[in-house]
């Protein structure tokens, strides 16, 4: 018989960052249009520029896309995230009808 106890274990709280470290800079959202289809899981995505002029980026399929199989063609409207450290990679995070 196994010993009685008060349930689960007491969780430690996670350590607050200290205030001289810089916070993580949150991705930028874009949205864009797939060109090409690239060997794995990755495309070639157009996205317009302020100004109106194109720029592509190399995205990969994010995690939970890949999960659900939601297949990605050439022409598809997508949602992408950016990193605001190199802003020719990204992620495809939603794709629209």
């Amino acid at each position: 018989m196994a010993p009685k106890g008060k349930g689960r274990p007491r969780r430690h709280k996670k350590p607050k960052p200290e205030p001289d470290q810089p916070q993580r800079e949150k991705a930028i959202r874009a949205q864009g249009i797939v060109v090409e289809k690239l060997p794995s899981a990755k495309f070639r995505v157009e996205v317009q520029r302020e100004d109106g002029t194109p720029h592509e980026v190399l995205a990969h399929v994010s995690g939970k896309i890949r999960m659900r199989w939601i297949r990605i063609m050439s022409g598809d409207r997508v949602t992408l995230e950016l990193s605001p450290y190199d802003l020719t990679r990204g992620r495809i995070v939603w794709l629209h009808k």
